[in-house]
């Protein structure tokens, strides 16, 4: 039930709107005074005041500066018998939501009322979504190249500068994308992903430049693109090193312009958006081969990040894996849960070919296949991370089947990735039936996600 607070010197309007808002299903207090509904307002959380502004001691505008002051404030309505267009403009310069002269109309009382509480509602579910966005954004991790990385995203991130992020599958060049702009003068703004590798190539430009309807065939409407969409934001290109000459073309001349033509139009559009890219590739040798562009190459490569495999700073695993662990275990509605030294030290040994995605996988299969089970060892492992845990302290397999299934789980995870995660299409690369490809991912503790 939402809170309102009627502030007002004539107890005929305070009854008036108390009886009113009551009926409407609102829990309502009431002050006669500035001060006094200050007290109140400090004291207990409201989601709305109703404020007039003619009052004895401190008047409205002075009450609404100091309740705008507070950490959470409630949205403001400011009502008046003497209104003017100035104190209007005044009220609504610091922060009153509208403004509402007497006498009183009740049905637009209600329906300010019900407006200005449904903004309050939507600005503390934006702040808790911020809020968990800056949590997914953290980059976790005490390795000396995690503390390197973080270091180089505070002082980088404040600038404009274009960023390019290199680092192999699963390594979290997206988590590194989000905190740099989580850090930037734009945080407040959007932030855009378009997956470079994931969407077909005569759908690219459509995607990043938008369209206008009967450009193409299936244009069946305007289309808004990512680029026009980053306005004022951050774009994060992933895996920029899958984009055809033509797309780079393009995307070289709008970095160089700030401007772009949707698709199918003949109007240019002016964005201010600053470009981070990614990829798993090494762009220079794929200049090399003709496939990326040199200029491309280096006018998104101002600042250039890298991000370390996981088998770089094992050291980083066991936080990680509790990390995960909290995580998953809340997401399935799952109680605390432990995980074992011993099966900490023999995630450690094993290789992770698929990174820190493969690590949370791996974590949340154990949470999924062991509902009961609040504390994990070795044994709820997967088979190939408990295997190839089992190698000698040489780096060696102990048995020929080991080294086959290490060998087949790292290729799969490669035709995976190489496939956007797509199981029908890699089973096809395969040369494999679907079903026997998630047999066999199965066997191989690969986590399947559709």
């Amino acid at each position: 039930m939402p809170n309102v607070l009627i502030v007002d010197d004539e107890a005929a309007i305070r009854e008036s709107l108390r009886g009113v808002l009551e009926d409407e299903g609102y829990s309502v207090a009431d002050a006669a005074s500035g001060e006094v509904g200050l007290e109140q307002v400090q004291r207990k959380s409201f989601d709305l005041v109703l404020l007039d502004i003619w009052l004895p001691g401190i008047d409205g505008l002075e009450t609404l500066e100091e309740i705008r002051k507070l950490d959470s404030p409630p949205e403001i309505i400011i009502i008046s018998g003497h209104g003017t267009i100035e104190t209007a403009v005044r009220a609504t310069k610091l922060g009153a939501f509208d403004f509402l002269e007497k006498p009183l109309s009740v049905q637009k009382t209600l329906i300010l009322v019900k407006n200005a509480i449904d903004a309050k509602r939507l600005r503390s579910e934006n702040r808790e979504l911020k809020k968990q966005a800056m949590r997914r954004s953290e980059i976790a991790g005490e390795s000396i190249p995690m503390k390197a990385l973080r270091q180089q995203i505070q002082l980088m991130a404040p600038t404009n500068g274009r960023v390019l992020i290199f680092g192999e599958s699963g390594t979290g060049k997206e988590l590194v994308a989000r905190a740099i702009h989580g850090q930037s003068l734009r945080k407040e703004q959007m932030f855009v992903e378009v997956n470079c590798a994931a969407i077909p190539e005569d759908l690219i430009e459509s995607e990043l430049f938008g369209h206008r309807r009967g450009s193409f065939h299936a244009a069946g409407s305007d289309k808004e693109g990512k680029l026009l969409k980053a306005h004022g934001g951050t774009l994060f290109m992933d895996e920029v090193g899958d984009m055809s000459l033509k797309t780079q073309a393009k995307v070289l001349r709008t970095l160089e312009e700030q401007r772009f033509t949707p698709v199918g139009s003949d109007e240019s559009v002016t964005v201010d958006v600053r470009v981070i890219a990614s990829t798993n590739k090494d762009l220079e040798e794929e200049i090399s081969r003709g496939n990326f562009r040199e200029d491309l190459f280096y006018r998104l490569n101002v600042i250039p990040f890298s991000v370390p495999p996981l088998r770089e700073r094992k050291e980083d695993i066991p936080l990680l894996a509790r990390h995960f662990l909290r995580e998953l275990s809340g997401h399935y509605g799952r109680g605390p849960r432990e995980i074992t030294d011993d099966a900490i030290e023999t995630l450690m040994r094993y290789s992770w070919p698929g990174n820190v995605r493969e690590l949370r996988n791996v974590i949340e299969r154990i949470v999924i296949m062991n509902p009961t089970a609040t504390r994990f060892d070795r044994k709820h492992l997967p088979p190939l991370v408990y295997r190839d845990g089992s190698r000698r302290a040489g780096g060696e397999f102990m048995t020929l089947h080991q080294a086959r299934a290490a060998y087949e789980r790292d290729y799969i995870l490669k035709k995976l990735d190489d496939n956007h995660g797509n199981i029908s299409r890699t089973a096809e690369v395969l040369g494999l039936e679907r079903s026997h490809l998630y047999r066999k991912m199965k066997t191989l503790g690969i986590a399947v996600k559709e």
